[in-house]
């Protein structure tokens, strides 16, 4: 029996690696973007098509009104070359240069290198939110015996990169298996095991112990539900950076760490997405809104 195809074709409103990773199965096929729209190519079946994208979708924090999905009858293409030219090799911040497997190009001098593959896996480095922590993690003071904590770690994508600055050890949870199962993966292409331990574990169930860097790249509903724990993991010198929120999201993730003993430091903005940092420290006047970077 001839195998059919699909296109699934919406708006350009994520990142098409991030939701590309999300999309990952036997039936799905690639993704391409042009003119501000992104098709999904699928094979199978019309209505699961649709349905994987709009959980993809979901998952990303992202839902579209159906008039904007559009399901249309596939042709034959080379889905891996154009896959492959889909995902390009990017430099993030001052020091970061992410690539996939499949790209042969050198990073720049002086430049930090992570290789990851979009799966199944939030965090190939392309997403605002990701970036943003990545180049807040390039300002951190590392001492010696400084650990992070990344609450959702999904790709593993922040503790590498903090391990790659200065970090001795990092700790990643999540409680989705299959992303701790790609980020264990990825570590090991990247040469990092000993220093790395990844664990399919709620926030809940982690000993309590300090960390000197806590991270959380999450939407704001689950930040806010997790905002109780985050104490039992700090110190008088613990920094908490928060992501994965809008900027209309500030006012209440503020309001709501603070009142469990963290001082707001600043927040920034990229492409609509902010981070916040926070600290342990006595009260600082500083100034609120979203600076753009």
């Amino acid at each position: 029996m001839k195998i059919r195809h699909f296109e699934v074709k919406i708006p350009q409103c994520v990142d098409a690696s991030e939701l590309a990773g999300m999309c990952d199965g036997p039936d799905f096929l690639g993704v391409w973007e042009q003119d501000g729209l992104m098709s999904l190519f699928w094979q199978g079946t019309g209505e699961a098509a649709l349905n994987h994208v709009k959980v993809a979708l979901k998952l990303l924090g992202v839902e579209l009104p159906e008039k904007s999905i559009a399901l249309l009858p596939g042709v034959e293409q080379d889905w891996n070359a154009r896959w492959a030219a889909s995902v390009q090799p990017i430099c993030v911040g001052r020091r970061f240069f992410i690539r996939p497997s499949w790209s042969a190009i050198s990073p720049p001098e002086s430049r930090i290198e992570l290789v990851l593959d979009p799966k199944q896996a939030f965090g190939t480095g392309h997403h605002a939110t990701t970036q943003l922590l990545l180049e807040w993690l390039e300002e951190v003071n590392w001492h010696p015996g400084d650990r992070i904590l990344d609450i959702g770690t999904g790709s593993g994508i922040l503790c590498m990169g903090a391990l790659r600055l200065g970090a001795s050890s990092a700790l990643g949870i999540d409680v989705d298996a299959t992303a701790i199962a790609c980020a264990r993966e990825y570590a090991m292409v990247n040469n990092l095991t000993e220093e790395l331990e990844l664990v399919d574990e709620q926030m809940t169930e982690i000993p309590e112990q300090a960390y000197a860097v806590i991270i959380a790249n999450l939407d704001r509903r689950t930040l806010l539900s997790l905002s109780p724990y985050f104490s039992r993991f700090r110190s008088p010198r613990t920094a908490l950076y928060l992501s994965g929120l809008l900027c209309e999201d500030e006012a209440d993730i503020r309001v709501v760490f603070q009142r469990e003993g963290w001082t707001h430091r600043a927040t920034r903005m990229h492409e609509g997405w902010i981070a916040i940092q926070f600290a342990v420290a006595s009260p600082v006047s500083s100034s609120s809104g979203c600076d753009s970077r």
